[in-house]
């Protein structure tokens, strides 16, 4: 059984587990990690989760093991997912912070990456039904018919703005 380490309020670990699927005691939390992939078209790499899953579109998450920290857990996660490594030095973390009524951390992480293949992708069928690479325009249209995870889309929109930030930043720094 897979089991996901607890954490104290201020995110300190307790030495202690539970097991998938159960919820955290009182007073603890678990982490919640997941990735944007876009390529250098603009599109971002999207799933649709299995029926078991929910059925929606989404991008890749999920909970570290036990063990694991927040950026080694959204890599084993997308190698578990969709057969993909990710190269851990180009792995942006853009956002993150604690949900007292969920008791998770997250931690949302972005990353460019063009030799990706959909079609050769492994994916993992209990998690995943297919994949597609859609712009920010397609997204929010799947969010607006009610087709996105919505707790995804926003750590999408967030994304977003952190491009923005990026994008703004980086020409201020080329006008000097």
């Amino acid at each position: 059984m897979e089991k996901r380490d607890l954490y104290d309020k201020d995110r300190k670990l307790i030495g202690k587990t539970i097991n998938k699927g159960e919820e955290p005691p009182e007073g603890t939390y678990i982490q919640v990690v997941l990735v944007f992939i876009q390529n250098s078209d603009g599109k971002f790499l999207i799933q649709k989760r299995s029926k078991e899953k929910n059925g929606l579109f989404a991008t890749t998450g999920g909970h570290p093991k036990e063990g694991e920290t927040s950026r080694q857990g959204i890599i084993s996660e997308v190698k578990e997912e969709l057969g993909i490594d990710l190269d851990n030095e180009k792995l942006e973390w853009y956002f993150g912070g604690r949900e007292d009524s969920e008791r998770v951390f997250w931690d949302d992480y972005y990353i460019r990456m063009d030799d990706i293949d959909i079609n050769n992708l492994k994916l993992q069928k209990e998690e995943v039904d297919s994949v597609l690479w859609l712009s920010a325009e397609e997204i929010i249209d799947l969010k607006n018919k009610n087709m996105f995870f919505l707790n995804h889309f926003e750590e999408f929109e967030e994304l977003l703005k952190w491009l923005k930030k990026e994008k703004d930043e980086s020409n201020i720094c080329n006008k000097e």
